[in-house]
Formats: C-alpha cells, sequence, structure tokens
C-alpha cells in the first residue's frame, strides 16, 4: 500500500505550472499538466543535479537536464535523451479535496 504524503494543495499549482517540494529525504518535482498532476525525483538519474534547475516544457510534458542536456518524461520519468540512459524515481499523486499528496511508487 502506497504512503502518501501530503505536499502541497491545488491552489498552489495551478494548470502549467511547476514546483519542488520535501518527501522524506527526497526532493520532488511535480508539474500540473492541464489538470493532471505528475511526480519525479528532482535529480537526474545521469548528473545527480536538480532537474527544476533545467528547462521544464510542460507542453510536451518534460524536463531538460541542466548539466548534459538529457530530458525526461514527466509522466514516466524515462530518459529521452542520452546520456541519461536509467529513469528517475517515479511518486504517484493522489488528490485528495485540495492536497496534493505524493507517494514513491513501489516496483513491481
Amino acid at each position: 500500500m502506497a504512503n502518501f504524503k501530503t505536499v502541497a494543495t491545488t491552489d498552489e499549482l495551478n494548470p502549467g505550472e511547476a514546483m519542488v517540494v520535501e518527501h522524506g529525504r527526497m526532493w520532488v518535482l511535480i508539474s500540473n499538466v492541464d489538470g493532471e498532476y505528475y511526480a519525479i525525483e528532482d535529480r537526474c538519474s545521469h548528473a545527480d543535479v536538480a532537474l527544476s534547475d533545467g528547462e521544464i516544457d510542460l507542453d510536451a510534458c518534460t524536463v531538460r537536464c541542466p548539466k548534459h542536456g538529457s530530458r525526461f518524461d514527466l509522466k514516466t520519468g524515462e530518459p529521452l535523451d542520452p546520456p541519461a540512459v536509467s529513469p528517475v524515481i517515479l511518486f504517484d499523486v493522489n488528490i485528495d479535496g485540495t492536497k496534493i499528496q505524493v507517494a514513491r511508487r513501489e516496483h513491481s
């Protein structure tokens, strides 16, 4: 069972916006793409830098690493360009009223 933690409210993250929140010992990049919320770890799987410091393109649902340019899919965490080959950690998002809750996705 997912261990959801409230990290923000929907009033704080309008459509077309992204924000970084803390979840335990991890930083999480949450994006609101046309009312759908996605969350990934805010750390490049290749360069160990904050993805939120790079270019976030919510129209394409991607974020580009500021160090080497790898793009990651905000929905799946998968890398779309080299040099990154491993996905970033993905979080499940739950909306409870106005609360945005995230839980680290368990591997199946």
